[in-house]
């Protein structure tokens, strides 16, 4: 099984990898399946289902969806053009994709939102169609986006989990105990065998120069988010905090009169400053998702500018740990709180800030499996329920106090040598089990929770 520190990390958009990125990268998908189509379409239909349809409008399912018809992507999306783009679309009610000829398309009528049962696959289920001249179906596709950004059609997810198909990398490993076994067997650390799989992937620079990009976008993004002000889109009326609170924890710097619990401020803050640019449907970085996204580089910021000796040298590592465990999540239980609840989203993204931590802070592989387990273990059952399908309550404060637990289990881990009760493999299957368990209404549909129980959403 390999999964690229560049699948756990991507540059995208908010509010949502699995709501937002996701239906966008399947619109790409089909507009390369219609460039290679022996036929020529003439207009394209929609659908979105399950939580895809149920929380779409918060998450922006509908406008990716008909922004990646007409050839944007999450990579290299740029707001002002996509504004223009589609006040183009609702006046002409066609797309015009780089490739393919002009398609047609009224958003209004030509993109519907199915209220019904989830798709078999999975809850964030998506088909798309393009017509003839007549407006009868010439192709259709079902794709599911399973969480982080990541989509499958119907054929791929049916195929299973395990639909790497690249060269054997030097390191492999399914599980926490292959993982910890292998680094004791050739005494590498658990970065240094993540590193050897991505060089044998890609090569030394291309991982060095997409690393750092990676850190540049989530630093940026923190950046930016406590500069941030106002009112964040979507009804609820929810007003920016990180940037005030920031200015606040700034003045109080060297006063005598700082509580030292004052530091798990900064630590949120950090994680709210991202996830406040992500509900406004700033440029981010799955981490392993965008609703998750404050998590990790939270917990980097925190230990630059708050843990003496760290260096910024070390954040390869940091990302390259982080993706390890990430990796292990996703492929044995889940990262997408449509499928598994908020424990996939912040209970993943703490337990891999907090292995990046630990990792940093000098621990040993088996701190590190330990560190991952904690974090992970304290997020179980968490539920994801956000008030009026936007990606702002619960889930900005989540971050914060997702890195704050980070942090702490790092900490108790690096208090002991590796050996304890649980382990990792054990909770990430106890996630998926839980998950599986969950009433439909807490995985990402706003039928539940806090989003049935706020006055007036």
């Amino acid at each position: 099984m390999f999964l690229s520190v560049f699948d756990m990390f991507k540059v995208g958009i908010g509010p949502s990898s699995s709501h937002t990125m996701g239906p966008m990268v399947a619109a790409a998908r089909f507009l390369d399946r219609l460039r290679a189509a022996p036929f020529t379409a003439q207009g394209l239909r929609g659908s979105l289902h399950g939580s895809l349809a149920f929380t779409g409008v918060g998450h922006a399912t509908d406008r990716a969806t008909v922004l990646g018809l007409a050839g944007f992507t999450p990579a290299d999306y740029d707001a002002e053009k996509a504004e223009a783009a589609l006040a183009g679309i609702r006046a002409e009610k066609r797309v015009c994709p780089e490739g393919l000829p002009p398609l047609a398309f009224d958003p209004e009528a030509d993109l519907r939102f199915d209220f019904g049962p989830n798709l078999p696959g999975h809850a964030n289920g998506m088909i798309l169609m393009a017509t003839d001249a007549e407006g009868d179906v010439i192709l259709q596709e079902t794709y599911y986006s399973v969480g982080g950004g990541f989509v499958l059609t119907e054929d791929e997810l049916s195929a299973g989990k395990d639909t790497d198909e690249g060269a054997p990398v030097p390191y492999p490993f399914k599980s926490a105990a292959e993982m910890l076994e292998m680094a004791g067997k050739h005494g590498l650390s658990i970065a240094d065998m993540k590193r050897a799989n991505e060089v044998s992937r890609g090569g030394a620079d291309q991982l060095d120069r997409g690393i750092a990009r990676i850190w540049q976008v989530m630093n940026n993004c923190i950046d930016r988010g406590l500069e941030g002000d106002g009112i964040l889109p979507g009804g609820l009326k929810v007003r920016r905090r990180a940037g005030a609170i920031h200015n606040q924890l700034q003045a109080e710097r060297g006063r005598n009169l700082t509580a030292p619990h004052t530091i798990n401020d900064w630590m949120s803050v950090y994680a709210m400053a991202v996830n406040e640019e992500n509900a406004a449907g700033g440029q981010v970085v799955t981490a392993p998702t965008n609703g998750a996204a404050g998590v990790v580089p939270a917990t980097i910021r925190y230990w630059l500018d708050h843990v003496p000796g760290a260096s910024a040298r070390q954040v390869p590592d940091f990302l390259l740990t982080a993706a390890a465990i990430g990796g292990l999540v996703k492929y044995n239980a889940s990262i997408s709180g449509a499928e598994a609840g908020c424990q996939a989203e912040v209970g993943s993204a703490s337990a891999m800030a907090s292995a990046g931590l630990c990792a940093v802070l000098g621990g040993t592989p088996a701190q590190i499996e330990n560190a991952a387990e904690i974090a992970l273990e304290h997020h179980l059952g968490m539920t994801c329920d956000p008030v009026k399908g936007l990606v702002q309550v619960p889930c900005i404060e989540r971050n914060g106090l997702g890195a704050i637990k980070a942090v702490s289990a790092a900490s108790l881990a690096l208090r002991g040598d590796g050996t304890h009760l649980v382990p990792l493999d054990a909770c990430i299957e106890t996630m998926r089990q839980t998950g599986a368990d969950m009433s439909e209404k807490y995985k990402e549909t706003s039928l539940g929770g806090l989003a049935v129980n706020i006055p007036n959403c």
